[in-house]
């Protein structure tokens, strides 16, 4: 009985067909690294979006927003712990001295998944002390504020943003990069400050500081909030005037940033967005008409 045998793939052939699937592998590539950054993207987001829903529980509890810092420096994301599942941190704080007493320094460790974002390759600024990537808007959560829902935001809870994310520093103290250092100056320097202030201190590497968001325990300042004074990513170093105020940008490593609404909603913000209707998104009450950069 004669044996039949199957026919072999030639080399050309193999070639081909391995040429084939490469190409389907260019083809799809783009939209596989699309559909990694999306998900990224929605994670940060939703992160974003149990702060502000923390923030909303906070409200329905005490009738008003937490402060965006008290005296003894104490953040508004300190005071949401109870309200995305961290009761246990909050329970161990002693919001009665100062975030920097050896009494909270076990909560002051605390590594808190909702505060950190996977875009930030850098995880802690301190090894004392649990950082964060997301600040809150000054406008409505400063020193000892009591925002409500709706007086203090008139414009409207879907066109005001509650808090946004940015990069953490990375603990240097040499000018080498306005994502990761901002410049420290006295509070005299606040009475006036202008959007410039830090540029020549960062060309001439002085008063520089890489801590920025080095505790999501810290209310003060690039710690626990910022202003927007500047457009995300500005090439123009972030401020810090001894923690009360200063300049900021939110930063990353992106063309974009993204933001929390006070109505929950999470954005992506280009970094190419105008200045005014950055400003206008971060001013709750100033009456002005958000423009179509906004999606």
């Amino acid at each position: 009985m004669a044996t039949r045998t199957r026919p072999a793939f030639t080399l050309f052939q193999l070639l081909i067909v391995l040429a084939i699937l490469l190409i389907l592998f260019a083809l799809f590539l783009p939209a596989i690294i699309k559909a990694q950054a999306k998900a990224q993207r929605m994670k940060a987001t939703n992160n974003l979006k149990q702060l502000v829903l923390g923030l909303h529980n906070y409200h329905a509890t005490y009738s008003v927003f937490p402060p965006g810092v008290d005296d003894n420096s104490f953040s508004a994301a300190s005071r949401l712990l109870p309200f995305i599942e961290q009761a246990n941190v909050y329970n161990q704080i002693d919001f009665k001295k100062s975030i920097d007493d050896e009494a909270n320094a076990k909560a002051r460790k605390a590594k808190i998944k909702t505060f950190l974002s996977r875009g930030d390759p850098i995880t802690s600024v301190k090894d004392e002390w649990g950082a964060t990537n997301y600040l809150f808007n000054d406008k409505l959560f400063s020193l000892n504020s009591k925002a409500t829902i709706p007086a203090s935001i008139p414009d409207g809870t879907s066109n005001t943003i509650a808090v946004g994310e940015t990069l953490k520093g990375d603990g240097g103290t040499k000018a080498a990069d306005v994502k990761r250092q901002y410049v420290l100056l006295k509070k005299d320097a606040l009475k006036g400050i202008r959007p410039e202030a830090g540029v020549q201190n960062f060309k001439d590497n002085k008063n520089i500081a890489g801590d920025r968001c080095a505790s999501w325990m810290d209310g003060r300042f690039l710690q626990g909030t910022f202003n927007g004074m500047l457009r995300p990513n500005d090439k123009r170093p972030d401020v810090s005037c001894a923690g009360l105020g200063g300049v900021s940008a939110l930063r990353s490593l992106d063309q974009f940033v993204l933001v929390g609404m006070v109505d929950g909603s999470g954005h992506v913000i280009k970094t190419a967005i105008s200045a005014p209707t950055w400003q206008y998104l971060m001013d709750p009450a100033d009456g002005n008409v958000i423009g179509s950069d906004f999606e």
